[in-house]
């Protein structure tokens, strides 16, 4: 049996006895794997698939290039969401596939790696989050030869992964043979929201002289997003709510209507339920278009010569966003009337008046006409760079045919930044008539004689700048020994090796708004007007019939060239509060071994193993010493270490009938940002402050596989699999109220509506600090189904048809949410469920496929906030399709079609209490199209 030894690949868990090779340097249509997924030449390589599924011991999933640079899907996340398990998050701007979860853990609690190595990449808005995360958005599909997916704990696999490893691995020259190859595509996209014709081509040359061979591949795209829908920021809220406080607060905002006003005298009859209805946190229209450019290299210098294979593998992407944005509406959140002397809409004489309201039931939502509304309009302009460079420099070396070595040292660094600025401009003491409508993504709005378009009647400008970056290194080195040997009646293979991984992450943050802010007023209110333009600067732009189409707006030109944000934010002083350096150094030992025997007559596969690690963690930070003191570095170290045993088997139960189990232990790391961050204010917006514990040690994990594969007839497979997952010393937060001037933090810590008269946060304003601590135990467990079968059995031409189906189911517990009236409820933190449906076509040149994706909502806030609205993200399903005709062996056409249904992606607030409807279609929040993308393309080789 072939097994894969390069130090730069993960070892898959093979059968003993058998002699060792390097998967890179198997064939690229058969190469040694558990279940390989390969979308081009369906039909024959599902059932190569099925063959080397059932010969294999672990939980493993692989998606394969046909050929070299021929990687079967545009994005590595949305190709990795076909494997049961596994759940997308698309990245918010661009729409791309970004990140991935693994049988209901979040993003944090993977592994990424690149030819054996870890490695991290942000991007976009993530930037900022301190995260271990891997954004897979960086890099340009087509770069990879092949994706490995572990599901299951393995000796030889980084530790950091409960969730589970991903190994991303680079082509090279040897892996088609030693063959010329000269490979290309090229691809025209278009998105029927942004209705922009956006290029794709790659291009790469792959040959051996001899020993020597060289692989050279590159890739550029450009896409152009376009969203637009309706926004509630964040939450819904009563009047009665801000003016019943409880144990847990007022809720996310505070509102109180006008009763006092003349004019809601009409509606005093029914205020006990016009004070319990709901208004979000804000009404307002999104609109927003994300340019986004990506290019990347990848090469590969080899040399292989009968025991000895080296190579310098590289790789490099550059990936840039920018994105303009605009929101228009009404702001509802902390309004409310106590000096009736100030200008009407303004702060102190915000409260909305009920002139002529009705309350939804379906929702409890207030409808109707409301005075004293002011509206907000919000120019955004944001801008993200991530540059990525690997290099690494492998080596193999056969000393027998029995034992062979593999070394690997190799670097990475992933540098980004993320910016945004804005100008915000107000129009104050306005009637306006709020209507929902059937079609909460375009609601109604209407001001009878406000032409929104003239900057003459817009007041109250301010403006906000922020600047993130932070830069991730690796550096790693590995060597492993492999050993084939004999045990009597039953074979073995040994693996053993060393690692030592070194990781930094850098982590700065400034906030430009003081000088910006500073050069707005420099300008006065009536240069601003004079500045503004009567429309939104975006082409296309969908809102709805009933919503404000145009209203004045400051252009991205404006914005940089008067404020300068970016030198603003250069200008000013870091951040010292979030800013930090954290070093991680690892020591791991492992050693595995493979058995392979006899028991009933029925051959059984074993695998057992353990790993060992030792961390230090050194923490380069600045700590304030004392009510009003100043910041001064300040250095924390702290170090653990564990043992990680695993153990898996596969046993032929029946020839078409194979169990499998494993059981094992793994860790997550706590997230950098709790360890190395001081206190700080996430959202600027929302009166929650963090605290980070240097001393937080990783999550421990025991986890249990075990299931039953069914290959019946040829083609065909009926699996079903359970797993159970039990993490303890999980990160739980204790909060407490504390005053703002307590933490020691900087009035922009928070936005400007928190001010005072003078400019000023109130420094008695009370802030819920949360602080972080190793307590929690969470448990989950679920099962996983799977259906394979091509249907050859069915008369000309339909024996070109075939099918596949997965499902997943999670259960989980503590996540915990308390409603105000003490209830505890077990909430979902991911989706309960998802399923992969998949019908497809091939006979001859002619390929066709159609596949829907689905996973079920799940909330994403678990802490009582005073309302037992919570947000959840709501369920959705995306429908794919693609067709292909292969002209001759060396030319293919291709037209794929992506969010064929135009699905609405969106958050919603539910009363978890059970009360005013279940909100799905009613409190909706970030209710966005991004439109259907169709790309023409072809694809060839010489």
């Amino acid at each position: 049996m072939k097994k894969q030894l390069l130090m730069t690949t993960i070892l898959a868990m093979g059968l003993g006895g058998a002699a060792s090779v390097s998967a890179q340097d198997a064939p690229a249509a058969a190469p040694a794997e558990d279940n390989v997924v390969v979308v081009t030449g369906f039909r024959s390589s599902l059932q190569k698939s099925l063959n080397l599924k059932k010969e294999a011991i672990v939980v493993r999933d692989s998606i394969v290039a046909e050929d070299i640079g021929k990687f079967p899907e545009a994005n590595v996340a949305e190709a990795l969401q076909r494997i049961p398990g596994v759940y997308m998050s698309r990245d918010g701007a661009s729409n791309e596939g970004q990140r991935i979860s693994i049988r209901g853990l979040g993003s944090e609690f993977n592994v990424t790696t690149l030819n054996g190595a870890p490695v991290r990449a942000t991007s976009s808005t993530n930037v900022g989050g301190s995260s271990r995360d891997f954004n897979y958005d960086v890099f340009a599909s087509e770069l990879f030869g092949r994706v490995d997916f572990y599901k299951t704990p393995l000796a030889e696999l980084e530790e950091g992964g409960i969730g589970g490893v991903v190994d991303l691995q680079t082509p090279r020259p040897f892996n088609g043979g030693g063959q010329k190859v000269i490979r290309y595509s090229a691809t025209a996209s278009y998105n029927t929201a942004s209705q922009s014709l956006d290029p794709n081509v790659f291009g790469l040359v792959s040959n051996t002289w001899g020993d020597w061979g060289l692989l050279l591949g590159a890739a550029h795209s450009k896409s152009v997003n376009m969203k637009s829908g309706f926004e509630a920021t964040g939450g819904y809220n009563s009047s009665w709510l801000a003016s019943h406080a409880n144990s847990l607060g007022t809720g996310p905002f505070s509102f109180a209507l006008d009763w006092d006003d003349p004019r809601a005298a009409p509606m005093l009859s029914n205020r006990t339920a016009i004070d319990n209805a709901y208004l979000p946190r804000f009404y307002r229209y999104y609109g927003a278009e994300n340019t986004r450019t990506r290019d990347g290299v990848v090469s590969s210098l080899q040399f292989k010569r009968d025991r000895v294979d080296i190579s310098l593998d590289m790789l490099y992407s550059h990936l840039t966003d920018s994105r303009d944005e605009f929101t228009f509406g009404l702001p509802i959140r902390n309004s409310r009337t106590t000096n009736t002397a100030a200008a009407p809409g303004t702060s102190g004489h915000n409260g909305f008046v009920p002139i002529n309201v009705t309350v939804d039931p379906d929702g409890n939502l207030l409808e109707g006409t409301f005075g004293n509304t002011s509206y907000l309009g919000e120019s955004y302009y944001y801008n993200a760079d991530t540059e990525f460079g690997y290099g690494a420099l492998n080596g193999r070396y056969e000393l027998s045919d029995s034992l062979v070595l593999t070394g690997q040292v190799s670097t990475s660094k992933s540098a980004a930044f993320y910016d945004n600025k804005r100008i915000v401009s107000n129009i104050f003491g306005v009637t306006t008539t709020i209507d929902w409508g059937d079609d909460h993504v375009y609601p109604g709005l209407t001001a009878a004689g406000v032409d929104f378009k003239n900057p003459a009647i817009y007041d109250g400008f301010s403006t906000a700048i922020d600047w993130n970056r932070e830069i991730d290194r690796e550096l790693t080195g590995k060597l492993v020994a492999d050993w084939d040997y004999s045990l009597g009646s039953w074979t073995g293979h040994l693996k053993a090796g060393s690692v030592y991984v070194q990781t930094t992450k850098e982590k700065v943050k400034r906030n430009g708004t003081a000088i910006a802010t500073s050069r707005l007023n420099a300008v006065g209110t009536a240069g601003l007007r004079s500045a503004m333009q009567g429309s939104v600067p975006l082409d296309n732009l969908v809102i709805g019939d009933d919503y404000p189409n145009a209203w004045a707006t400051f252009s991205r030109d404006y914005v940089n060239n008067t404020l300068n944000p970016i030198g603003a934010a250069m200008a000013s002083p870091i951040d010292l509060s979030t800013s930090f350096t954290a070093e991680e150094a690892i020591g791991s030992l492992f050693i595995q071994s493979d058995f392979t025997g006899q028991v009933l007559n029925r051959e059984l596969r074993i695998n057992a193993g353990v790993r060992y690690s030792h961390t230090d963690t050194t923490i380069d930070n600045y700590k304030k010493t004392g009510s009003g003191g100043t910041y001064q570095p300040n250095q924390e170290k702290s170090s653990y270490e564990n043992t990680l045993p695993s153990v898996s088997f596969a046993y032929d139960v029946r020839e078409d009938l194979i169990w499998r189990g494993s059981w094992g232990k793994t860790i997550t790391r706590a997230s950098l940002s709790l360890i190395a961050a001081q206190t700080v204010i996430p959202n600027i917006y929302n009166t929650f402050a963090t605290s980070g514990n240097p001393d937080l040690k990783p999550q421990i994990s025991t986890n249990w596989d075990t299931g039953l594969e069914w290959y019946f007839g040829r083609g065909g497979l009926l699996s079903a699999g359970y797993f159970k997952k039990k993490l303890i010393d999980t990160t739980v937060s204790q909060t407490t109220m504390v005053a703002f001037s307590s933490l020691g933090l900087p009035d922009t810590s928070l936005a400007n509506i928190f001010y005072d008269a003078n400019g000023h946060v109130d420094p008695n304003l009370q802030i819920s600090l949360a602080t972080y601590y190793n307590a929690g135990t969470i448990e989950l467990d679920g099962f996983e189904l799977a259906y394979q079968q091509n249907f050859s059995f069915l008369p000309a031409p339909w024996d070109g048809l075939g099918a596949l189906a997965s499902y997943t189911h999670v259960n989980s517990s503590g996540y915990d949410f308390k409603t105000t009236g003490g209830k505890t409820l077990n909430v979902n933190t991911i989706p309960k469920y998802s399923y992969s449906l998949t019908g497809y076509y091939e006979k001859g040149p002619l390929g066709v496929r159609l596949t829907y994706n689905y996973k079920d909502r799940n909330i994403i806030e678990t802490s009582p906030n005073g309302s037992d609205l919570q947000r959840w993200h709501a369920g959705a399903g995306y429908l794919d399709g693609n067709i292909s005709y292969k002209i001759n062996g060396n030319l293919e056409v291709r037209i794929d079609a992506l969010n064929l249904a135009d699905t609405l992606g969106y958050d919603y607030f539910e009363d978890v209490s059970g009360r005013y409807g279940d909100g799905k279609k009613t409190r909706m929040d970030y209710a966005k199209h991004d439109g259907r993308t169709i790309k023409f393309g072809i694809r060839g080789k010489f």
